[in-house]
């Protein structure tokens, strides 16, 4: 029952960092329904029994089983999620990453920063969403396509040399420009 709680806790953390984040970046609807089916039994049950407080409880059931049914069901319900975002080539007969329409792409900017600072606590700075992004670059391969893969890093460089402040502030003038997706 505590796991649960605490569980329940940092999901709803997060899930308020999202929303908080969402806002500044001028999607805050894209943020009031971030993470809904983190509260679903598909995804909360394992949440709770495989919560570790310091990483994604995913990573406990992948531990435990050698895959997560959990993360499964989140990134087919999630489009903030690149893996959200493939498909089968007919060129390459292989799963690839399609672009990531941006209103997604920035949900999932705020995504991260938000996961960060609630994993890293006080050790988050403005560089750790990207030292991750950068350090997953091998395990994504050709899962995030490369525009996508392009813009969410060009976002998490800007965060880490300018801060939230003037990164929240381009992401809002990109979107009032009214940049497709």
């Amino acid at each position: 029952m505590a796991q649960a709680f605490k569980h329940f806790k940092t999901i709803t953390h997060h899930r308020h960092k999202v929303i908080a984040n969402c806002f500044r970046a001028g999607i805050l609807w894209r943020g009031l329904l971030h993470d809904l089916s983190k509260y679903s039994p598909t995804e909360f049950i394992p949440g709770a029994k495989h919560y570790l407080g310091d990483r994604s409880p995913n990573e406990g059931e992948r531990e435990d089983y050698g895959y997560s049914k959990a993360w499964m069901h989140h990134k087919g319900r999630n489009r903030h999620h690149f893996e959200y975002w493939t498909d089968y080539s007919p060129v390459t007969k292989k799963m690839e990453g399609v672009p990531m329409p941006k209103k997604f792409l920035i949900e999932m900017f705020c995504d991260r920063v938000a996961a960060s600072k609630i994993y890293n606590g006080k050790n988050y700075k403005d560089s750790t969403p990207l030292e991750y992004f950068l350090n997953g670059r091998q395990r994504r391969g050709a899962l995030i396509h490369p525009k996508t893969s392009d813009e969410l890093e060009m976002l998490l460089r800007m965060l880490a040399e300018k801060g939230e402040k003037e990164t929240f502030k381009y992401i809002r003038k990109m979107r009032k420009n009214n940049v497709k997706g």
